[in-house]
């Protein structure tokens, strides 16, 4: 165990924040709280995972692994055990394209009950087994030991989360008074919310780690661009800043806790939106599944053509910049003409830590055969046909969508990847991370 173990620790997650966003922010004091925080810690550029969307990334964070371990694939994908599709929320016009309950439910409960792989270890598991306390506000990647029933009365789905569990007012492991976290989220109600059930945990010392998740920014991003979205990073750092208030100050606060503060994912302005089924119009027996800057195509029974045939279609689409699929033991990477085997420890083009993330979500169980990177400014409609056109996207292996803020302190090393937080969390408190999680070379 570390020197700084007996410090309690908090992960803070800023949905979408880009790196030069957050630097930004921090040089000008526009964000007083993550100001402090960042002329405390040690900083660095890091990495995400692939497809750079949130229920990846947010299960890579969980669980210190790519796709190939945690088997989350997307933010929408074709479940080929149950033989249906799964839709996390692409879109409110998504969700109602795929079955709005089934899609709420899969969202909230089956992606961690059932899509979660097993052989994926969470955070939460690991330190409470180890005898400590875990908590958890809004993040969608919650699973842990404790059975948790709705707010809602009526509904009788339990959520297995850590012990303290707060997930947008549905579910409340304590009375906390804070407001609703659902209507005007334009205006920052799901921060909000994570404020004020932060600021009731930390006034109680209410746990020995604390994931706050705050998701506002990523909304505005994606409707103004991740360089207008300056309102709502304002907020996210008021509720960074309640977190302070309620330690009894910045310096009592980092007396307290040693700190983590990342984003999941990047984000870039995207201008236009294509329909990545379009090349595949006329080849039964696929499926495609894509939203935001990534897309998979499933076979289905009845499809003629191998994994490389469908790519074959693809090629020339300008909107697909990188095709990958899975040939045997192999994985294949296609990029302007070039094909190349992808070697998990080597570089990929000029995409950072290209070689492990394409080679983790084409290995991915759940992936589909084919998994496809989009181009620059370019975004994938989604199941309802709607995009983000004019205003910020992500998911792509590039640099934009790929790259996050990574701030330490309190921690041996700076995480040099998302991946690498959670085990840093495990070796802070003196845990063994799990054997998948590999070693951190980057001191802090």
């Amino acid at each position: 165990m570390n020197e700084t173990a007996s410090k309690k620790a908090i992960l803070i997650v800023i949905d979408g924040l880009t790196p030069s966003v957050f630097e930004a922010a921090v040089d000008d004091g526009r964000a007083p709280a993550l100001s402090f925080l960042a002329q405390h810690g040690q900083y660095a550029r890091a990495v995400s995972t692939f497809p750079s969307l949130t229920p990846v990334c947010l299960s890579s964070l969980a669980t210190g692994a790519h796709p190939d371990v945690h088997h989350i694939p997307h933010l929408v994908w074709y479940d080929r055990e149950r033989e249906r599709l799964v839709e996390y929320g692409s879109s409110f016009a998504a969700l109602r394209a795929a079955g709005m309950a089934r899609s709420i439910l899969d969202a909230i409960i089956n992606m961690n009950r059932l899509h979660l792989s097993r052989g994926a270890v969470t955070v939460y598991e690991a330190l409470e087994d180890a005898g400590l306390t875990t908590a958890a506000i809004n993040i969608t990647c919650y699973r842990g030991r404790t059975r948790h029933l709705p707010t809602l009365r009526g509904v009788a789905i339990p959520a297995y989360g850590p012990r303290r569990f707060f997930f947008y007012n549905l579910f409340e492991s304590d009375p906390t008074g804070a407001p609703l976290a659902v209507f005007g989220r334009a205006q920052g109600s799901i921060d909000g919310y994570a404020a004020a059930v932060g600021r009731w945990l930390v006034t109680r010392d209410g746990f020995d780690f604390l994931v706050y998740y705050l998701p506002d920014y990523d909304f505005a991003s994606h409707v103004y661009g991740p360089d207008g979205a300056f309102e709502a990073l304002a907020r996210s750092d008021a509720a960074v800043g309640a977190l302070l208030d309620a330690a009894g100050g910045p310096e009592e606060f980092l007396e307290r806790y040693a700190v983590i503060l990342c984003s999941d994912h990047g984000q870039t302005r995207v201008e236009g939106s294509a329909q990545l089924q379009s090349a595949l119009a006329n080849v039964p027996g696929t499926l495609v599944t894509a939203s935001n800057r990534a897309g998979m195509i499933y076979r289905l029974p009845g499809c003629k053509l191998e994994a490389r045939g469908l790519a074959d279609l693809l090629e020339g689409d300008p909107a697909a910049e990188t095709i990958l699929f899975g040939e045997g033991d192999e994985v294949i990477a296609r990029r302007d003409g070039e094909e190349v085997t992808v070697d998990r420890d080597a570089p990929l083009f000029d995409y950072p830590d290209g070689g492990a993330r394409a080679w983790a979500a084409v290995r991915n169980p759940n992936a589909g055969d084919v998994v496809v990177s989009a181009a620059p400014g370019i975004e994938f409609a989604d199941l309802a046909g709607r995009h983000h056109a004019g205003g910020g996207s992500h998911g792509s292996l590039r640099r934009g969508d790929s790259e996050v803020p990574m701030l330490a302190i309190g921690f041996d090393a700076v995480p040099e990847s998302i991946v690498d937080v959670a085990p840093a969390v495990l070796r802070h408190f003196g845990v063994e991370p799990p054997s998948y999680a590999r070693a951190l070379s980057r001191a802090a």
